[in-house]
């Protein structure tokens, strides 16, 4: 398996970096490989929409004819690997308090927050860490005991409230013909393919236990 990280901007759509701006496909649409000694199958390419980040633990453990947990949601993909069969209809990505989206494998749906603030948003958490440094003491002073979600095992988890770095309203909600437009170029203006896109977007939130918050930041 060789897989990486996510994509860097060296100025597609204007653009520098990482993180702060939406995820266009330079940034999420990155390399992936498999050898499955099961099928055998080498230089080709498959279409069907895969996810490794949660993808590979599934597939790791069908290879050792193990089933996955119950709290997982990705799926082995050893039939996609044999015959490009597909294991989902839709998939999510992003970063946390930023555009929401979902791409069916044609269309990209990047939801935008509703309101210049990005509020209302949260962090839930039982490792109060960021990246470089623990909460501040300000943080702790206003956390909360959150209900648990399924996946939590019956633990609650601190809330406490979400910030984010870049202006995610001022893009805009976009959409996007990965067909037609493969650069994402051209935000499209289809309030019926925006609809159905919404569709997938809310059931796919709804399957990753998305908090009820979400969906009000988001106005759907």
């Amino acid at each position: 398996i060789v897989w990486t990280d996510h994509g860097f901007l060296l100025s597609e759509h204007d653009l520098w970096a990482k993180i702060q701006m939406p995820w266009y496909r330079e940034l999420s649409n990155t390399p992936f490989f498999v050898w499955d000694p099961r099928c055998g199958q080498a230089g080709q390419r498959r279409q069907s929409l895969v996810q490794p980040s949660i993808d590979l633990g599934p597939t790791l453990l069908d290879l050792f004819e193990m089933e996955p947990t119950a709290d997982m949601l990705g799926q082995s993909l050893r039939e996609v690997c044999a015959s490009d069969t597909p294991v989902r209809e839709a998939a999510i990505f992003g970063n946390h308090g930023g555009q929401v989206n979902v791409t069916d494998g044609r269309y990209v749906y990047m939801r935008a927050p509703t309101q210049p603030d990005n509020q209302p948003l949260y962090n839930y958490t039982l490792m109060p860490t960021h990246m470089r440094d623990p909460f501040s003491v300000d943080e702790f002073a206003n956390v909360e005991l959150a209900e648990p979600f399924g996946f939590s095992k019956g633990c609650r988890l601190l809330r406490t409230q979400g910030h984010t770095r870049s202006k995610q309203h001022e893009y805009g909600t976009l959409l996007f013909d990965l067909e037609q437009d493969p650069r994402q170029e051209n935000p499209l203006s289809d309030p019926t393919l925006e609809q159905r896109m919404q569709g997938l977007l809310r059931g796919v939130m709804e399957e990753c236990e998305a908090p009820s918050e979400q969906y009000e930041r988001l106005g759907i």
